[in-house]
């Protein structure tokens, strides 16, 4: 038997579960982008230099919520979720804003209202790594990427209200 009377195929199968859960949380919250695609009315934006094409953005999300998993699941592994919410709940919260982020863009035709959310975002994802950096370093270094991208996405994001305006017609 392991340390504390756990089976280690008891750990494995909650391992698997908790490896579940938070694939179905990241995935859930990545619906807001797959049900708000860019559209018509992205397309005829200006764009600023720098925009990339349009194919590299789900690579990029697809490579981004993986390793937002992979962050998770190992602090979770670390401490659990009860004893962890304080450190989980800015991860949990950054998922619901970055959610949000696609339908008030690409939706409501809202990029001023988007970049608010933005800043929301890239605050939640900084304070996510500090708390996920005392549980496990690693986990922290895993959301690098994903904090950098948002920040490229505030660069195109401002760029687009002085290109276009606060609130392009639809």
């Amino acid at each position: 038997m392991a340390a504390g009377g756990d089976r280690p195929m008891d750990n494995r199968r909650r391992d698997r579960w908790g490896l579940a859960g938070w694939t179905l949380l990241v995935v859930i919250a990545a619906m807001g982008g797959v049900l708000s695609p860019p559209g018509d009315w992205y397309a005829a934006l200006e764009k600023p230099p720098l925009t990339p094409p349009d194919l590299l953005f789900p690579i990029a999300w697809t490579a981004l919520y993986v390793l937002m998993i992979a962050a998770a699941w190992q602090v979770w592994r670390r401490i659990g979720l009860v004893a962890g919410l304080a450190v989980l709940v800015p991860f949990i919260a950054q998922l619901g804003a970055n959610g949000l982020w696609s339908i008030l863009f690409f939706q409501w035709h809202r990029p001023d209202l988007a970049l608010v959310d933005l800043v929301v975002l890239w605050a939640l994802i900084a304070l996510t790594m500090l708390r996920f950096r005392r549980v496990h370093p690693p986990a922290a270094w895993l959301l690098a990427p994903y904090l950098v991208w948002v920040s490229y996405a505030g660069y195109l994001n401002i760029a687009i209200i002085l290109l276009n305006g606060p609130a392009p017609p639809a």
